[in-house]
């Protein structure tokens, strides 16, 4: 174990073997860890044993079946990640953020955060902003904290407590909700839909789907109270054009926000009595500066202020974890 004479005892840790570390302490996989950090498995292995041997101490159970962290890989796990995040904030602090782009997850295109994202461009037009389509911040989150992104959108309350913990995060719309019908739909007439009258019917809220769990967990305490039922998972599809025609397959409604984009043979009918609320906030990670990000959250001021995104409609319908989590720090 190397150490300095002023301190014979102190590790001196490459943060690239802290960041294999954590990779494989948050996959329990070495596979995925090393596809995370796009190394070959065998130079990841090789990387836990030395850090290993540096701090004397045996991190990680492996069997032929998973991989499980040990007492002192536990212990080891919130040092490290403080240790990485310095790291990051270090190399930020005399870096210019400037000259590197800006990665921003959409979810989808042609939704708010899209104009979100054109705004930005507007007020910050020497960054490079670009974008990109994860489907879900439950995923986007993750990749957020790898680095692999700088910002996402979505439903931060929905996110793991210990991963919500390492974002920053601001309101940016009180997003009414919608349903797409069949065309044939008995509902599909009607010029909105009331939650009541979904009762018995089984509607898709991205149930399977490990990229959206944030999105489903909304839906299920929606549909708990007025009735409704959760379809069951589908294939996962990636892209609008698999998307239609995988949910087209299914038959069922699909639970979406009114700005969603139109899908052929589909109507959508917005939500009402009451009106089911989807909050949607910008989500980065602490410590991220970038005058892409400043550009962004400014955007999300302005928009909100020129078209009202900021006022929830009276009597709807959030949960209440979702709702202080929107109205920000008291």
């Amino acid at each position: 174990m190397a150490s300095s004479a002023a301190d014979p005892g102190a590790p001196h840790t490459d943060p690239r073997l802290l960041r294999a570390f954590v990779a494989v302490a948050e996959e329990l996989h070495f596979t995925r860890a090393a596809a995370r950090l796009y190394l070959a498995q065998q130079a990841l292995s090789r990387d836990i044993r030395r850090l290993e041997r540096e701090l004397g101490a045996e991190l990680f159970v492996r069997t032929t079946r998973q991989v499980s962290l040990t007492a002192d890989g536990e212990r080891l796990l919130p040092y490290a990640r403080r240790v990485l995040e310095a790291h990051a904030d270090l190399a930020a602090a005399f870096a210019d953020p400037a000259a590197r782009p800006l990665f921003v997850d959409l979810n989808t295109d042609g939704m708010t955060a899209a104009r979100v994202l054109a705004r930005a461009r507007e007020l910050a037009p020497r960054c490079e902003l670009m974008a990109r389509f994860e489907s879900g911040l439950a995923w986007a989150a993750g990749e957020i904290l790898a680095g692999r992104l700088d910002v996402s959108f979505g439903r931060a309350a929905g996110l793991d407590p210990a991963v919500r913990a390492r974002l920053g995060v601001q309101p940016v719309r009180y997003e009414p909700m919608a349903v797409l019908l069949p065309v044939d739909h008995r509902l599909a007439a009607h010029e909105a839909v009331a939650l009541d009258d979904l009762a018995g019917e089984t509607v898709y809220a991205g149930a399977g789907n490990p990229r959206t769990t944030e999105w489903t967990d909304l839906a299920r305490l929606l549909f708990a109270e007025w009735g409704i039922e959760l379809a069951p998972p589908v294939p996962l599809a990636i892209g609008v054009a698999e998307f239609q025609r995988v949910t087209a397959k299914s038959g069922y409604p699909v639970l979406c926000m009114v700005d969603f984009p139109p899908l052929p043979g589909t109507v959508m009918r917005p939500l009402v009595r009451p009106v089911p609320i989807s909050p949607l906030l910008l989500v980065w990670r602490k410590g991220l500066r970038h005058p892409g990000l400043d550009a962004l959250r400014e955007a999300a001021v302005r928009l909100g202020s020129e078209e009202g995104w900021m006022v929830r409609p009276g009597g709807s319908w959030l949960p209440e974890p979702d709702a202080s989590l929107m109205a920000g720090p008291a």
